[in-house]
């Protein structure tokens, strides 16, 4: 945990009225009025994650969590600068540098999973970042002149003169779809969340916030040798992963499917070793972990890692969740598992203190066909729309176009996952926010769904599913896991340099079916793997009768009318799911009153 407060009027930090005994605490300037607060060091600190408070010179410092991409190509930036970059230069320090070599415009040359602040001595202002993708949360909030920026939603939410009123407009994003569709709320109406890609400065002449970073994806990469794809996806990677090994060994959380067997395959490589690569692999039900035991077990055996196999199908669900002691900051469904999720995790920190995910390749290698074939035919490109659907007809194949021709013959059945406002929602809530309006055209669940910004010529799903969001609420998953035990989570698919060209590639043929990961991996992966198709896991929710009562204090009823919820019947998963956020928000305001944190 790291945390600023800065008083803007120019008046000193009070330790004692804001609470910061048992940390680090560390003022930054003369008069006083600017505190960096980090937790106290811990035996654990992966590369680039450490937190704590460095500074440069007089007139810089910063606190925060950081690991930068390319350090070596950003040392070799700086190397010619007046604030040359040692090589033992961490993260944090490489930041500092940066700031002072080219001022504000050093965002546009960090990349990686940061969250950060930075004080300016010389310009008197506080500088606060997120990372381009928001891997890295970071909250802010404002009390009369006073302003604390960190990275622990709780610890702001407690310092003395924060309102704790209660967004409704989080919770009814809560209850209706399972996160909030603005980025910029929080459970508190007073707490803020730093968007992605987004820089926030305070001073005392003012505030402002400020995007720096965009997803821009041009013109697709046409290359002569189709090796050149499978080639320069591989150095990426090989990149990616190389910047997010620590010291010691490296796990993945590997299922027996393409994106994460893919991801221990380049981490063999990357490290030469295949004993500092372990992996872990979760089995739910019996013939599902028959599939996946036997998928991930000739990857562990053909790449020479270790592999162990973990029954998950008693790790969905604690039936006594709501006994606990665990919190989580916001409302979350990750409750119902924070037992059995912290025996995980320090399992898994035992054996290695970095995790790879494979979260990325569904999203960026979304097959739009229709939408690259279109953009050929409008710029009349007609050598390269030849040669696409020369590749689409070769790659499919008879079975592709039987699956095909089964699929538009079939008989068709609405999906039980639209998006629609459970009929349990307060009526007076569903009008003052004006609800089904506000979720219309929201995707449902496992769908990339819709971003921000105009509509992509080519890739327009795959490139707005990045905007979406949905991952902010992905990661903070993320997050509270490793809040857990003493291991850090890191996605190499989400580099943008990876991303970048995952995205670039030409839909056709290279998204379909993730045909670029499995050329790349041919001859490092076994072929039964790279023949298998993708697999949807059925995530039907196991909870049964197995909820606690709803706690009927009154909390509730400005957001749920419980007669309806109780009266219903609802078996469809989506609804399941809805009746489950109800059970973890009753749960979470009784906790959070318990802990003073109640709706203010």
């Amino acid at each position: 945990m790291f945390a600023a407060i800065f008083n803007v009027d120019g008046a000193p930090v009070d330790h004692s009225r804001f609470g910061v005994a048992g940390y680090d605490v560390e003022s930054i300037d003369r008069a006083g009025h600017v505190a960096f607060v980090c937790a106290k060091a811990g035996p654990f600190s992966a590369r680039g994650e450490a937190v704590g408070i460095r500074g440069l010179g007089g007139l810089f410092r910063i606190v925060g969590r950081v690991r930068l991409d390319a350090r070596d190509e950003l040392r070799s930036r700086l190397s010619d600068l007046p604030e040359a970059a040692p090589g033992e230069a961490s993260d944090a320090e490489l930041c500092l540098r940066a700031y002072a070599a080219w001022g504000d415009a050093f965002l546009d040359r960090l990349a990686g999973d940061f969250c950060f602040v930075l004080w300016d001595g010389s310009r008197k202002r506080l500088i606060c970042a997120r990372d381009q993708l928001g891997i890295r949360s970071l909250f802010h909030a404002e009390v009369g002149g006073t302003w604390f920026v960190s990275d622990s939603l709780d610890w702001i939410a407690t310092r003395a003169g924060v309102a704790r009123d209660l967004d409704d407009t989080w919770i009814a994003d809560f209850l209706t779809v399972g996160h909030s569709l603005e980025v910029e709320r929080t459970v508190y109406r007073h707490v803020r969340r730093l968007p992605p890609a987004h820089v926030l400065t305070i001073s005392g002449t003012g505030i402002t916030t400020r995007r720096y970073w965009r997803l821009h994806i041009g013109d697709p990469l046409h290359f002569r040798d189709r090796r050149q794809y499978t080639e320069g996806f591989l150095d990426l990677m090989s990149r990616s992963i190389g910047d997010r090994l620590s010291v010691g060994r490296v796990g993945i959380a590997m299922s027996g499917g393409l994106d994460s067997t893919a991801l221990a395959a380049c981490a063999v490589h990357v490290t030469g070793d295949a004993s500092r690569v372990v992996a872990e692999c979760l089995d739910f039900d019996e013939f599902e972990s028959a599939r996946e035991r036997h998928f991930s077990s000739l990857v562990a055996k053909r790449l020479g890692i270790e592999l162990r196999h973990r029954r998950g199908d008693n790790l969905v669900y604690d039936k006594q969740w709501w006994a606990r002691s665990t919190t989580t900051p916001e409302p979350s469904a990750l409750i119902t598992t924070a037992h059995f999720d912290r025996d995980v995790v320090c399992e898994r920190a035992e054996r290695a203190s970095v995790w790879l995910y494979g979260e990325g390749p569904d999203n960026a290698l979304t097959f739009e066909r229709n939408e690259y074939l279109s953009w050929l035919i409008g710029r009349r490109d007609w050598r390269r729309l030849a040669e696409a659907g020369a590749f689409y007809l070769r790659v499919k194949g008879l079975a592709g176009w039987w699956d095909t021709l089964k699929r538009y013959t079939g008989r068709r059945h609405p999906p039980d996952d639209s998006i629609g406002v459970p009929p349990w929602i307060e009526p007076s809530l569903v009008a003052r926010l004006d609800l089904e309006r506000r979720i219309a055209g929201v995707t449902p669940p496992g769908g990339v769904g819709a971003g921000l910004g105009p509509r992509h010529p080519w890739r327009p799903e795959a490139v707005a599913g990045f905007s979406n969001p949905i991952w902010p609420a992905v990661f903070a998953d993320y997050e509270f896991e490793e809040s857990l035990g003493p291991l850090v989570l890191r996605h190499p698919f989400l580099d943008l340099r990876v991303l970048e060209f995952m995205l670039s590639v030409p839909t056709v043929p290279w998204a379909r079916e993730k045909m670029l990961l499995r050329e790349a991996m041919r001859g490092r992966l076994p072929d039964e793997v790279l023949a298998r198709p993708k697999t949807p896991h059925d995530c039907t929710l196991p909870f049964g009768s197995g909820l606690p009562g709803l706690s009927r204090n009154g909390s509730l009823d400005r957001y749920v009318d419980v007669s309806i919820l109780s009266a219903g019947s609802w078996p469809g998963h989506r609804l399941r799911g809805r009746v489950l956020a109800v059970h973890v928000l009753d749960h979470w305001l009784a906790t959070r009153r318990t802990d003073g944190i109640g709706s203010g």
